[in-house]
This record gives structure tokens, C-alpha cells and sequence, in this order.
């Protein structure tokens, strides 16, 4: 028969083990320069059924072939985006090359009350805005292999002019600075997306084993 100090000890145990049984969920942001492959590793993940919640980002930017509303992001006009801002409707939001961007506050509550593990794509700009209003956010730096494979990227995207290529090349130099902001680097090496991918996952599954995590509330 177990001592009562056997006992008391047992369960300030099992206190110290439930956030590892049964760990909260992670917010996890995954940012890096335009052309990087932000949009493309997160499709591969949902193919893969990683059980996450995708935060949607609103734009006002026109749609792209083959985007769809709902999914890629949520498309409003200009003036329906401005009435979101004004009505506090964001997580954060900026304007990035003369575009509104921004993420729904409702969505990513509804997901962690559920215990959903939730993933948002962001520019480097608004990772640092998550990272002052979301204590607790896993920041991953997602990173080209090098400056010519980013360039090919984005002329292969076939959405900017030569100019505006060059403009955000200009602007991932300054964003590749950052990188002591965040948590992790994973660099996006050619045809190894499924690489990427296990990479953040292990990176998922490592924080739920951190000690001292911190429980993401908005």
C-alpha cells in the first residue's frame, strides 16, 4: 500500500507530465521574402493531411489564375477591407507593395478553443507584429537556397514585371537580415518541397516536447 508522501509526490508528477500528454496546441507563423515558396509548402502540407487549422489571409490584391476565394486567400475589394480595419476585425494587417494583407482574429480562436494547431503565412514586416501580440508564436523563416534561385521563382510566377522583380529582390535582401527574429530558418531547397515540409513538422511536434512552452491565448 502506497505512503500518503508516495501519493502526494505521484501526482505533483503527473501535474508536471499533463502539458506533454496532452500539450496545447502550437501557433506556428511561417514568413520569408515574396517568391520564397510560402503558398506552395503550406498546399503540400494540407496534401500531406498535417492536422493544422490555415489561417486564411484577406487581400485586396486581384486573384491570381487557379487561386480560389476561401482557400488561397479571401479577396475583398479595397473599401471592405478598410471597413474591417476600422471595426478591429484584424490579427494584423499592412499594406505590402501598395496591397492590403491581413488575418482574421476569428478564425484563429475558434481553432485553438478547439485544440487545432494553427499555421498562418505572413510577410517578415507582420511576423514581427505576431510576434509582439501572440507571445508564444513559433516564427519560422522560411529561406531561398539563393538570391538566383529566388529570382527564377519569381519570374517563373509570371505576376511582377522585370521592375518589380527587382523590387522585391531588393526587399528580401533586407528581410534575410531578420533573420535573428525568429525561431527557426528552414531554407526551401529546389524540388524538395516534401524536405521542407517534414522540417516544419518536426519543428511542430519538437514544441509540444518544449519545456516551459507558454499556451497561446488571444
Amino acid at each position: 500500500m502506497a505512503h500518503q508522501g508516495d501519493t502526494t509526490l505521484a501526482n505533483e508528477v503527473l501535474a508536471l507530465l499533463e502539458p506533454y500528454l496532452h500539450p496545447s496546441p502550437v501557433f506556428v507563423v511561417i514568413s520569408g521574402p515574396s517568391g520564397v515558396g510560402k503558398d506552395a509548402v503550406i498546399r503540400r502540407m494540407r496534401e500531406r493531411g498535417a492536422p493544422f487549422h490555415f489561417l486564411v489571409t484577406a487581400t485586396d490584391r486581384p486573384i491570381r489564375p487557379g487561386e480560389v476565394h476561401g482557400e488561397d486567400y479571401y479577396f475583398y475589394s479595397t473599401e471592405e477591407f478598410e471597413r474591417m480595419i476600422a471595426a478591429g476585425e484584424f490579427l494584423e494587417y499592412a499594406s505590402v507593395y501598395g496591397q492590403y494583407k491581413g488575418v482574421p482574429k476569428s478564425q484563429a480562436r475558434r481553432a485553438l478553443a478547439l485544440g487545432t494547431d494553427v499555421v498562418m503565412r505572413v510577410d517578415v514586416q507582420g511576423a514581427a507584429t505576431i510576434r509582439r501580440l501572440v507571445p508564444g508564436a513559433v516564427l519560422i523563416f522560411l529561406a531561398p537556397p539563393s538570391l538566383e534561385i529566388l529570382a527564377s521563382r519569381l519570374e517563373r510566377r509570371g505576376a511582377d514585371s522585370p521592375e518589380q522583380v527587382q523590387e522585391r529582390l531588393r526587399a528580401a535582401l533586407q528581410e534575410m537580415q531578420r533573420l535573428n527574429e525568429f525561431d527557426y530558418v528552414v531554407v526551401n531547397r529546389e524540388d524538395d518541397l516534401d524536405g521542407t515540409v517534414e522540417q516544419i513538422t518536426a519543428i511542430i511536434e519538437a514544441e509540444k516536447c518544449r519545456i516551459g512552452r507558454a499556451q497561446v491565448v488571444l
